[in-house]
């Protein structure tokens, strides 16, 4: 069997593709190195070894361990602010201590949010708010549902007419709008004698 890492992992044994005995490395990460890189996560000035009550919340929402109804943000950082005072960031084994007394708190195991946190993946934006409307945007969007001076500003096939949608042009010619025998530059009416 393979040395216990200093964070607490351990290494498995397994026999190799050449049928040599060899060391390969657990698959998912140990709950320190979780910890270091969900406190460097968006902090470009942290050294890893400390974690703010910030990334802490992210690290804790990505593992579904505040869910909203049992564990809530509010419940970390009354849990963080009664241990920690005035720390704005605190050390791997005070973390631990926190998750402790977090769950106790909340009447839940603190070894089932350690292992919640510690399978949780490395920090990511994909699950990032989708937009669960598309068709809001297709009908408000759609020219041949438009009233009023909307309506004026595009042409039949839903095409933008520009300024001439946008400005009322004064008509000079002299003609009244309801006059349907307009001739360019040519007057129809009969001239006085």
């Amino acid at each position: 069997m393979g040395d216990a890492g200093a964070d607490g992992s351990s290494p498995t044994t397994s026999v190799g593709a050449s049928g040599e005995p060899g060391v390969e490395p657990v698959l998912s990460a140990s709950l320190k190195e979780q910890f270091g890189i969900f406190s460097r996560f968006g902090d470009a000035s942290s050294d890893g070894k400390q974690i703010s009550l910030s990334n802490a919340d992210k690290w804790m929402k990505q593992a579904h361990v505040i869910d909203g109804k049992k564990i809530t943000t509010t419940d970390t950082s009354i849990t963080f602010k009664k241990l920690f005072k005035t720390s704005k960031k605190v050390g791997f084994e005070d973390f631990k201590r926190y998750v402790e007394d977090l769950s106790k708190s909340k009447s839940m195991e603190g070894k089932e949010i350690l292992d919640k946190l510690t399978n949780c993946g490395t920090p990511g934006l994909s699950q990032a708010t989708k937009a669960a409307h598309a068709g809001v945007v297709s009908r408000l969007t759609d020219t041949s549902k438009y009233t009023g001076s909307s309506k004026e500003r595009f042409d039949s096939a839903g095409k933008g007419r520009g300024m001439v949608g946008r400005k009322d042009v004064k008509d000079t010619s002299g003609y009244v709008a309801a006059f349907k025998e307009k001739q360019d530059g040519q007057s129809t009416s009969p001239t006085p004698k």
